[in-house]
């Protein structure tokens, strides 16, 4: 597959934005707190602590997570994820709490907290599938957190910091890797095609999430677009390595619809903004691009023995052949990015969107 290089575009970029920090250009209020809405690609360890075989509490995960000493927190990676550095960009802690981790209380919470659980999917159906939160069960856990906000700040701080906070939402690729394409449940059965499900349906679901953040004081969301998710190592193992790429065409065609819905949302919502969060670009340019980013191996995960089917509790601290040096691959396991792809996406991220906030 052929992705546009992006390099010297990322690099302009990443100089504009230090020039706009050092000359004082004018920008938007500072991020009060990140916010986090997803899947396991955003989920910093709330699976922990439901009941679901969803769980990456365990070694190798979090090996190379030198802030935690080596812990497996529940993150799906040897290392931080992209919101634990966009986070960190902001001003804010370098790792974003989740929620749902009895230890920590709303003092520890009130500069960001995560709400993503690991297999979940804009259709509820998909969530079903290893019993995992709801995207309308993480907005029910957001609620209770403004009302503990409330208590702790006050309601006008409060309110404040729930204004000029950042929310990401990230998730979809689920809905059509577990659900459509696996076995479809729930309003996937509905659809004769994946491209239908995404545009009809989840793009539906995507919109009246936006609309409820926006109800409950959201400004400032960074909504994300799917991955290159035929390129991804398990994805690859059905066609002996090559991208699928009628997966691709789908996430595209998604990612088209999810602009012009931020688009719409933008003219409609009262004082929003709202920006489209590009995965598939940055993510298909380390992938094309794999020397740029001092990648060497960007078709199977570092973890397990061939580092094409390990996930979750496949790869464990028996699994053999797990690669010495994960910053080398592009994928920890058959699904998900290695730190090193993180801190990639998020540079990308800071540095074409999101640098409108700084």
């Amino acid at each position: 597959m052929a992705y546009p290089n992006l390099s010297l575009r990322r690099h302009l970029r990443i100089i504009f934005v230090q020039l706009c920090v050092l000359y004082g250009e004018p920008a938007a209020a500072k991020i009060s707190a990140l916010i986090v809405f997803g899947d396991s690609t955003v989920d910093t360890g709330n699976n922990n602590f439901i009941s679901t075989l969803v769980k990456s509490d365990f070694k190798p995960y979090g090996r190379d997570l030198q802030l935690e000493n080596g812990r497996p927190t529940g993150r799906f990676c040897n290392g931080r994820l992209t919101v634990d550095f966009v986070s960190e960009a902001f001003g804010l802690p370098p790792l974003v709490p989740p929620y749902l981790d009895p230890s920590r209380n709303i003092s520890d919470l009130a500069a960001g907290a995560c709400f993503a659980s690991a297999g979940a999917g804009y259709d509820n159906a998909t969530s079903d599938i290893f019993s995992v939160l709801t995207i309308w069960k993480e907005l029910e856990y957001f609620k209770e957190y403004a009302a503990k906000l409330r208590s702790f700040q006050g309601d006008d701080k409060a309110r404040e910091t729930l204004t000029e906070a950042l929310y990401l939402v990230s998730m979809g690729t689920n809905d059509f890797l577990e659900n459509y394409y696996a076995v479809p449940r729930g309003h996937a059965k509905d659809y004769p095609t994946a491209a239908a499900y995404g545009t009809d349906y989840l793009l539906g679901v995507a919109e009246s999430f936006v609309r409820a953040l926006h109800a409950l004081g959201a400004r400032k969301v960074d909504l994300n677009g799917l991955p290159p998710m035929g390129c991804l190592p398990m994805e690859r193992a059905l066609l002996g390595g090559a991208c699928t790429e009628d997966y691709n065409v789908v996430a595209e065609g998604f990612n088209a619809g999810l602009r012009a819905l931020i688009d719409r949302l933008n003219a409609e919502l009262d004082g929003a903004r709202i920006v489209y969060g590009d995965v598939y670009g940055p993510v298909g340019d380390a992938l094309g691009h794999p020397a740029s980013y001092g990648l060497e191996n960007v078709e199977a995960g570092c973890c397990g023995t061939t580092g094409l089917f390990e996930m979750g509790y496949m790869c464990n601290s028996r699994s053999p052949l797990t690669c010495a040096d994960a910053g080398k691959f592009a994928f920890w396991d058959a699904i998900h990015p290695t730190e090193r792809l993180h801190r990639a996406l998020a540079d990308a991220k800071m540095n074409t969107t999101l640098h409108v906030f700084l």
